[in-house]
């Protein structure tokens, strides 16, 4: 017989059921340290393709593969007991066709416990969504800066201004209509985040998209001042923890070179012999 617990993790209904109420809370987490740290303060931790950039030095999230995405999703499920974890499918995972997304999505969440995938794309990711959700595969969408499609977006710039804004509308209905449970948007002017928001029905997590968005998601080494190569405009560091870091390694070269650490307290002494 199976015993119930007072409390239990977060699910992707749960997140639906926050639309319009109290603010989603998200973070990426990408290993177990970090995800207690974040886990009973958030709602929804995202293990974001972004590990490739920030724990691997890539230049993109483009190389990031399924290998380091299971790897890190089952790092970040076991300092998970509270907030819906859901995991990125990587570049090339997904676009090729539905099956091909079903096989990678159910791969991804048998081998890392994920509640969910999110993936990037509008109207054109439609069908997938909706193939995947009517399988089991709760899907979170991801419009307005997509990444993955740096390239063929011309860079990291925001979306949904001028010509493109009507896209970004047909996109955010486009997912929402397949069956995503939540939809991120990135890199989008307030005000048409807050249209948006308030034309669909699933949740909008934002990301420089404006306070008025259902939630909002951040890097979290971005926010804890650890990955410091660049600072996009919507990140706000909420602690220096890299400063804090790079003076303690000083501190302790230096003590090291100077021999005062180890300590007499940092050491064992010599067996007495009786």
């Amino acid at each position: 017989m199976s015993v119930t617990g007072t409390t239990r993790q977060k699910m992707p209904a749960d997140i639906l059921a926050m639309k319009g109420g109290a603010p989603i809370v998200c973070l990426t987490a990408y290993t177990t340290p970090i995800a207690k740290l974040v886990d009973s303060h958030c709602d929804l931790v995202l293990v974001g393709d972004s590990v490739g950039m920030v724990l691997h030095g890539l230049p993109s999230t483009l190389g990031v593969t399924m290998e380091m995405m299971i790897l890190h999703g089952q790092a970040v499920a076991r300092g998970l007991s509270n907030a819906l974890m859901v995991i990125d499918m990587p570049f090339g995972s997904y676009e090729e066709s539905p099956a091909q997304a079903f096989r990678n999505a159910s791969r991804l969440m048998a081998e890392t416990g994920a509640g969910a995938v999110k993936l990037e794309g509008g109207a054109h990711m439609a069908e997938t969504i909706a193939f995947l959700t009517a399988r089991g595969i709760p899907v979170q969408a991801h419009i307005g800066l997509t990444p993955q499609s740096v390239n063929t977006l011309g860079g990291y710039k925001v979306q949904g201004r001028g010509d493109s804004r009507a896209r970004l509308v047909k996109d955010a209905k486009a997912v929402a209509d397949a069956g995503a449970f939540s939809v991120v948007l990135e890199k989008v002017p307030q005000g048409l985040a807050d249209e948006i928001t308030a034309m669909v029905a699933i949740p909008t997590v934002g990301i420089g998209a404006g306070a008025g968005c259902d939630g909002q998601v951040l890097v979290v080494d971005d926010m804890l001042g650890l990955f410091t190569d660049f600072k996009p405009k919507f990140v706000k560091r909420f602690g220096q923890l890299g400063q804090e870091a790079e003076a303690a390694v000083a501190d302790y070269a230096a003590e090291v070179r100077d021999r005062s650490f180890p300590a007499a307290e940092h050491s064992f002494a010599d067996e007495v012999k009786k």
